[in-house]
């Protein structure tokens, strides 16, 4: 069997997430593999933001699978990493890590990470082979969006003008260098913007920048139906922190509601404790979990004193 890796194309997005859906839903075993995430989509939204970092595994000219690696700045993740069943166990999967992690190389990653399965040690020892080290669980939590104060002020990215814009992005970075140095947030608000997938919101306070939360909303996005989904949020640390945290979830709870989303949904990394303890009391529900795979065994920004809201699946 000759397998090759190349870039994703553009008339093979289609294929890549019919595969996506197909290999995740035989994996936990839906009785409708293909129904595997409804009418969200995560091939198409992370291609467009660096078509150079999007690989595709064929075989005797037949696409079998395909895998994203994403930049945040110093901080670099893949997925979805996906092969047809067809394929599995025959090698497909590593030339698809190994092109991501060239591409990690290429950005200078200095944290790089993937999400899986926590109960499985096929995917742990594969991912193993490569430096990847297990940490924290990540939990998607969401709940019932119930804000109904209409008056609620949503300072939003898509509002702000130019001048406006320029001076947010620099902010952002301040605040996630602040956090884990060189993590910068700025290609997922740009594409959220570019890709009509949602919006940012912000939270300000006397000091500047108190937080932010970029977050896609609706089908065809990567949150799916009726839900608000935040890819990343935080706030900035130190005093006080926990207070703009739930600030934050109540300016994303009224976005959502001002998007008529029913649901709000959110990924925390049990790493950041008290985090996940303000989202049980405010009701947020386990729906699923993955555990996150850092190379090098380090923490990066999953630490304790930090306020964020984000998963790399």
């Amino acid at each position: 069997m000759n397998i090759s890796i190349r870039l994703l194309q553009e008339n093979e997005l289609a294929a890549a997430e019919h595969i996506f859906r197909l290999a995740f839903g035989t994996f936990i075993g839906l009785a409708q593999p293909t129904d595997f995430g409804g009418d969200a989509n995560y091939v198409q939204t992370r291609w467009l933001v660096d078509r150079t970092a999007a690989f595709a595994a064929e075989v005797d000219g037949q696409l079998v699978g395909s895998n994203i690696a994403v930049c945040w700045g110093s901080v670099g993740f893949f997925g979805p990493l996906s092969v047809h069943p067809d394929f599995w166990n025959q090698g497909v999967a590593q030339g698809l890590i190994e092109c991501a992690i060239g591409k990690f190389s290429e950005w200078g990653t200095r944290q790089a990470g993937l999400f899986t399965f926590p109960n499985s040690p096929k995917h742990q020892g594969l991912y193993h082979k490569f430096g990847f080290y297990p940490r924290f669980l990540t939990f998607i939590m969401a709940k019932p969006i119930q804000f109904v104060d209409r008056d609620f002020p949503v300072i939003k990215y898509s509002e702000l003008n130019s001048q406006e814009r320029s001076h947010f992005l620099k902010e952002c970075y301040e605040l996630t260098d602040g956090i884990y140095a060189g993590l910068d947030l700025s290609r997922e608000i740009l594409a959220v913007e570019a890709q009509n997938l949602g919006d940012t919101v912000l939270l300000w306070d006397d000091k500047g920048l108190a937080g932010f939360a970029v977050c896609h909303c609706g089908a065809g996005s990567e949150a799916g139906s009726n839900v608000c989904y935040v890819k990343f949020g935080v706030v900035r640390s130190g005093v006080g922190a926990g207070d703009r945290f739930e600030q934050l979830l109540d300016v994303c709870e009224a976005f959502g509601a001002s998007e008529k989303m029913l649901r709000l949904m959110a990924g925390v990394n049990t790493s950041h404790d008290v985090a996940y303890g303000k989202m049980v009391d405010r009701h947020f529900r386990t729906e699923s979990t993955g555990v996150v795979m850092h190379r090098p065994n380090e923490p990066g920004y999953n630490r304790s004193e930090v306020f964020v809201l984000d998963n790399w699946r």
